[in-house]
């Protein structure tokens, strides 16, 4: 496997020109552009490649492809920056050190590696619900990310929080793989975007509207959620097997806290135009910059980011 790596000019728990951290649209386009550079490239990803790209449906406006699950384009995406780049998954990075010389030391569980430049594409992370019993039932039943989770509750009674885009997508999902969902949305109406509300018209995965769940119960595993119709004020006990929270999302952006990037009001990293943060040899793409919350979007910043770490590590030389 070393040799494999080092005769491809890859990093393999070894120096690396450059590091970047999530393999979503934006990280996947970064590793792609860094490697055809011949730039020494980790893609660094705490959960599943892809991310939550992973959980679209359906895309109909992703150019070159009329429509093609979000799952199956980030498959070729994958496959085609493993021609130039390494991917580890299930690697949370912990901390990025700025050294003396301009340099990073990137901090892993596990792992420790150097990097000439750091591509910060970590995007969002899941809003929590707030309510009793959600902390403690954390992976005994409340979960939110329904592709790693999902297929736990097959045949299994879930609920899915929310009435947006991620709450539709991970509700349709589960129904697909064969879990007995329904939607809990505050609202009696979706946000959600209309060829997502049609797929779940299609598939009669049932609505609970005007509800919000107040409680989540259970001693050892989820058993039941406390609702509250929010019209009528009437509670009901509902018995469930586990509950997928997606009520929005808010930035990933402890990394680049750690090492004084600056944000925005938000908690969105500021980039100029080549995705360059306040720290020399830091860039981010994608969703942490706080745009368009849009793959092709995503994409064009990953490459813009490439391009300026290319610069910047050339400079050094």
């Amino acid at each position: 496997m070393i040799d494999r790596y080092k005769k491809l000019g890859l990093c393999y728990m070894d120096n690396c020109d450059v590091i970047i951290i999530g393999s979503g649209p934006a990280g996947l386009t970064a590793a792609l552009y860094c490697g055809r550079q011949s730039l020494k490239t980790l893609v660094l990803e705490k959960a599943l490649i892809g991310g939550m790209g992973t959980m679209v449906p359906r895309m109909e406006n992703y150019p070159g492809f009329e429509q093609i699950p979000g799952k199956q384009l980030i498959e070729f995406m994958k496959n085609q920056t493993l021609k130039y780049a390494e991917i580890r998954d299930r690697e949370d990075v912990e901390n990025i050190e700025l050294l003396d010389d301009g340099n990073f030391t990137v901090h892993t569980k596990d792992n420790t590696y150097q990097a000439r430049a750091v591509i910060l594409a970590t995007g969002s992370k899941h809003r929590q619900l707030g309510v009793p019993g959600e902390g403690k039932l954390l992976g005994r039943g409340v979960a939110f990310c329904a592709t790693c989770d999902g297929p736990l509750f097959i045949d299994r009674k879930v609920v899915v929080v929310g009435g947006g885009n991620g709450a539709v997508q991970q509700a349709i999902y589960l129904d697909d793989i064969g879990v007995l969902v329904a939607l809990v949305h505050r609202r009696g109406e979706l946000r959600a975007e209309n060829y997502l509300q049609e797929l779940m018209k299609e598939r009669e995965i049932p609505i609970i509207w005007n509800s919000t769940v107040e409680e989540i119960k259970g001693d050892t595993t989820v058993e039941s959620v406390l609702l509250n119709n929010t019209m009528t004020g009437e509670q009901e006990d509902l018995p469930i097997d586990g509950v997928f929270i997606a009520v929005g999302e808010i930035p990933a952006n402890q990394l680049a806290k750690n090492l004084r990037v600056e944000l925005d009001k938000r908690g969105y990293i500021i980039t100029d135009k080549a995705q360059k943060t306040n720290i020399p040899g830091v860039y981010a793409a994608g969703d942490i910059t706080g745009g368009f919350n849009q793959w092709v979007i995503a994409c064009g910043e990953g490459a813009i980011a490439a391009l300026s770490a290319y610069e910047h590590i050339q400079m050094k030389k």
